[in-house]
């Protein structure tokens, strides 16, 4: 029987959490003189720490309790707390499945956990066998799956199985399941209490700028978020734009079929490149592209100030291709198409 105490840290388990002067009063009249901020100011005040309308809002639109919600600053600041709030220093593990996210492997060494890779296999699925093995015989507290992947593109297999056979937590990145056309597992919470899901509003709501992660649990695990967290960690600003875009969700759904759109273009006109040897399926607003020689073609791409990302070390002689606006994405394929690079 899955028992999340016995995953947590117990200075965790043990932590009584700041209390801040927004906790202590959460009314919006009166003299504040509790809080030592500048009496005289348009932005002098601190933000609702617990981003309440933020949430509510967000509750709404993906029918997940508020109970379920966490709003960090930024999916990298969720990852932070995920490992500062499971894993011991110097002696837990955590499984990252290469090419993936680079930032996992960066924030678990900051948090001194020892790290297991198992790569994604050649059809860049999860090597399932190998995880439980390891599993079975190492101290692992957490696994982290991103599903759409970064910089592969495709969505993730089997990953029920997965959370309901693996003994840790189960971290599931879904920075860009918006693109997805399937559909994210957060209606499952209820079935898997080892599940933690992140997505952000970076990518499909077009708010990279604003730094808002999600993270979407059981409420024991959302409390342990809540209570690690620094006490005003979203900004007044930032709170007030992202409410803003979610009530536009008519531009959403129109910006996003552009992308989409647009991707299909790019994908037909690439594949008719000679020097590209393969497009890999993408379920994301980018495009993993083989080339006889990614590094000649980044460069050159560079020397007309279009940037994209070379991933040649993670996947051998690949750029990864975000899509643009229909204007800079026939500036690209025109280049490439006349080979004046």
């Amino acid at each position: 029987m899955f028992t999340l105490e016995n995953l947590v840290r117990n200075n965790i388990l043990s932590l009584k959490p700041y209390s801040s002067a927004r906790d202590e009063y959460q009314g919006t009249e009166g003299i504040f003189l509790d809080a030592n901020e500048n009496p005289y100011g348009i932005h002098h005040r601190y933000p609702d720490p617990h981003q309440k309308a933020l949430k509510a809002a967000i509750s709404s639109m993906k029918g997940i309790p508020i109970e379920n919600i966490f709003l960090g600053n930024g999916s990298d600041e969720v990852i932070d707390l995920a490992l500062r709030i499971f894993c011991i220093p110097g002696k837990d593990k955590v499984i990252i499945c290469p090419p993936t996210y680079g930032m996992y492997e960066v924030m678990a060494h900051i948090h001194d956990a020892s790290i297991l890779h198992f790569p994604l296999t050649h059809q860049f699925q999860l090597d399932m066998d190998g995880i439980f093995r390891a599993a079975q015989k190492e101290r692992v507290k957490m696994i982290f799956i991103c599903s759409p992947n970064n910089p592969t593109g495709n969505n993730m297999e089997k990953l029920e199985e997965l959370i309901r056979n693996f003994s840790g937590i189960v971290f599931l990145d879904e920075a860009y399941i918006d693109f997805s056309s399937t559909p994210s597992l957060i209606t499952q919470l209820n079935l898997f209490p080892n599940l933690i899901i992140s997505q952000t509003l970076s990518k499909a709501w077009g708010l990279a700028g604003a730094r808002i992660g999600m993270a979407y649990a059981g409420e024991e695990i959302i409390s342990l978020f809540d209570k690690t967290k620094p006490p005003y960690n979203i900004s007044r600003n930032n709170q007030a734009t992202a409410l803003d875009i979610l009530s536009q969700q008519e531009t959403f759904e129109k910006n996003k079929a552009t992308i989409l759109s647009e991707k299909k273009k790019l994908m037909s006109r690439l594949a008719a490149l000679p020097f590209v040897r393969n497009i890999y399926p993408s379920e994301t607003n980018f495009l993993l592209v083989e080339m006889e020689d990614a590094d000649l073609v980044y460069r050159g791409l560079l020397e007309h100030q279009i940037i994209t990302r070379n991933r040649s070390r993670e996947v051998a002689n690949c750029l990864r291709i975000t899509i643009g606006t229909p204007e800079e994405n026939n500036i690209l394929i025109q280049l490439l198409e006349n080979r004046t690079l």
